[in-house]
């Protein structure tokens, strides 16, 4: 194996980790509904700002995503033509 196979093996990884570590800290779906259904009581402003971090988080997942598939994409590339 050639020394680019190890860089890209070794920025997959912490690519793949980073990504995982982002989408767990992500509030699930079901913590919505559940609530509702239990009865929790929220004050507007945790609300809000529960959203906001939510949906930064989301933001960054979609972007950590594009990076990796382009990472991908690259190393395919890399390894058929050299």
């Amino acid at each position: 194996m050639l020394w680019y196979h190890y860089v890209f093996g070794a920025i997959l990884i912490v690519a793949s980790i980073i990504i995982t570590i982002v989408v767990l800290m992500q509030e699930g779906r079901s913590q919505n509904l559940s609530g509702v259904i239990g009865g929790a009581n929220e004050n507007y402003g945790n609300k809000s700002k529960g959203r906001t971090i939510d949906s930064k988080l989301e933001r960054l997942t979609k972007w950590l995503i594009v990076v990796f598939f382009v990472i991908v994409l690259a190393a395919f590339l890399v390894f058929l033509f050299v």
